[in-house]
């Protein structure tokens, strides 16, 4: 396999290096002291405003969408190593509108929207105007089996009627949240896979509670958020539903594995920023008369750091790759594999980091304990660790269990 980057995405590449270094780096302290000062956590610090209209007049936008008009007609395997570069920063997807939840919500309305859904929903969201949310996990059920999924959604005439409650529901608490694509059942009588729904329901309509900020480790995740949500009695038209009545698990396939890609790429940015900490702070910091770099300990840690990273990095890009060559669906082995690796790797570098940082790692003075809580949660969202090694164990079974040896 070759995975040299094409001429277009080193081009990108180094411009969203450059951006990287000359804004986005600099903005981070500015961006949190505004989300740590302000009188409202949940508004929107105006250096992230300031960081989009930028990257949007360079060109530095909607880098994520394959196989679309809409974005920069870049492959999974092109946008990969982008995604790995924006997600150095954890401010930094955003910035390009490469960020979760809405590149995945994009994808939907992309891929099952109606016209009408699009031109009312898509564009402000391709535009960086507003931003959406995904509700789907609920605290009553083992959300990681989507059939579990209690959310009633009951046509009535010309509308549906949502009633439910829904948790970890990304984005929603942000003030420019205005649409929210929710999972929920049509038909509970259908088979297991045809029951549910997707649909569209605005933040605003009557019946929507957000109930509290779900805290991550003792953090809300301020400006973005978490929210808990109560859908009561909700009517929204049933022009609102996507794609059709039993197609939910469909549309979550469809949207998934490419985020799934997102977010390893960009956690393999993370742990790449955290070993290039590793390296600086190991040459500058004296401990016992000699720098730690001169300690074996700490030299074995930033070798196991960068083959680790490596590993991580060329398994996604083979996942990538097969996504591109073969299809989302061929490729949901390569996809599992990414989904248990990657975030098990961050996690591990990033807590070497820590460690060599002492007192100051897990403090807010470095990114790293913000991107090891990243890492850390990854391995639940998007599916659990568990649920990938068996799916995966259950294929590899299947395709190797009978052969002669």
């Amino acid at each position: 396999m070759d995975f040299t980057p094409s001429q277009k995405t080193t081009s990108i590449a180094d411009r969203l290096t450059a951006f990287m270094d000359e804004n986005v780096y600099p903005a981070e302290s500015s961006y949190h002291h505004h989300v740590e000062t302000a009188v409202d956590r949940w508004t929107i610090p105006p250096v992230m405003e300031e960081l989009k209209a930028n990257a949007k007049g360079q060109g530095l936008w909607n880098l994520w969408l394959p196989q679309s008009d809409h974005g920069a007609g870049l492959s999974n395997l092109e946008y990969a190593p982008l995604s790995e570069i924006m997600g150095r920063s954890l401010i930094g997807p955003e910035v390009f509108n490469c960020n979760a939840p809405d590149t995945g919500n994009m994808e939907v309305f992309v891929r099952y929207a109606t016209e009408e859904q699009k031109k009312r929903w898509l564009e402000p969201l391709l535009d960086g105007r507003i931003r959406s949310a995904f509700c789907m996990t609920e605290p009553e059920v083992a959300s990681s089996d989507a059939t579990n999924v209690r959310c009633s959604i009951d046509r009535d005439g010309d509308e549906y009627v949502i009633n439910g409650r829904k948790w970890w529901a990304s984005g929603a608490l942000d003030p420019r949240c205005e649409i929210m694509i929710v999972m929920g059942k049509t038909d509970p009588s259908a088979e297991s896979h045809k029951q549910q729904s997707m649909i569209l329901v605005p933040t605003r309509t009557a019946g929507v509670t957000l109930v509290r900020p779900m805290q991550v480790f003792g953090h809300d995740d301020a400006p973005h958020g978490h929210a808990e949500i109560v859908f009561n009695n909700v009517r929204v038209p049933a022009g609102n539903m996507l794609l059709g009545e039993g197609r939910g698990f469909e549309i979550a396939q469809g949207r998934l594995g490419p985020g799934r890609i997102h977010h390893c790429m960009r956690l393999v940015g993370c742990a790449q920023r955290a070993l290039e900490m590793m390296c600086k702070r190991a040459q500058q910091r004296v401990a016992f008369g000699k720098p730690l770099s001169e300690q074996g300990s700490v030299r074995e840690d930033i070798a196991r750091s960068a083959c680790e990273i490596a590993q991580a990095r060329l398994l996604t890009l083979a996942a990538a790759d097969k996504m591109d060559r073969e299809g989302n669906k061929a490729a949901r082995d390569m996809i599992a594999m990414i989904k248990i690796t990657a975030p098990m790797m961050a996690q591990t570098v990033i807590d070497r980091a820590i460690q060599l940082y002492g007192a100051m790692g897990v403090s807010q003075d470095t990114f790293l304990a913000e991107a090891w809580k990243y890492a850390r949660t990854i391995r639940i969202a998007d599916g659990p660790d568990a649920v990938h090694l068996m799916s995966l164990g259950r294929q590899l079974l299947k395709q190797h269990g009978a052969a002669k040896s």
